[in-house]
């Protein structure tokens, strides 16, 4: 923001929305940011473009493009991000929440969706240059897919203090 729209609190506003709904914040930091500014701002009139933003992010594959850029050695399956958003969809209690992205985490965290993804992975022939793959090499790799997956969605988690819930 430059100087004149910190000095008006309504220009700041219009900008943040202006950008969210143009789509030209587009991290989950940036987003972060932005939520911390419209809590203090407390406008009713914030909540429909953010949830908006959150659901983009997460759509649009920026969610998983930074998963994968924390897991570069073994990236993160899309599978297990697709199916921790179909199950988001089906939970009655998903309204519990305006931020999808976070409900999409806090879905694979709850329901242990990376072990069952991580040996799924771990189990597929083309890992393995189109070979069947011994039982042991598939614990080795699957214990690497989780650990890794794992500190992925941990750090992603640690960008909510606390959950955002109504």
């Amino acid at each position: 923001m430059s100087p004149t729209n910190r000095a008006n609190p309504q220009a700041q506003k219009q900008a943040l929305i202006d950008a969210l709904n143009e789509h030209r914040i587009n991290t989950i930091g940036e987003l972060r940011r932005v939520e911390r500014i419209f809590a203090q701002l407390g406008s009713s009139d914030l909540t429909q473009p953010m949830t908006a933003a959150w659901v983009y992010y997460v759509n649009s594959n920026s969610l998983l493009s930074e998963l994968r850029g924390l897991t570069r050695n073994y990236p993160f399956s899309s599978e297990c991000l697709n199916e921790a958003k179909r199950r988001v969809h089906t939970d009655p209690a998903s309204n519990r929440s305006w931020n999808y992205c976070w409900l999409v985490l806090a879905k694979i965290h709850t329901d242990r969706l990376i072990p069952a993804y991580a040996r799924a992975q771990a189990a597929r022939p083309e890992m393995w240059g189109g070979r069947i793959p011994l039982a042991e090499s598939v614990v080795q790799l699957t214990e690497a897919f989780t650990t890794e997956w794992t500190a992925a969605l941990t750090q992603m988690l640690r960008y909510w203090e606390s959950p955002p819930v109504r």
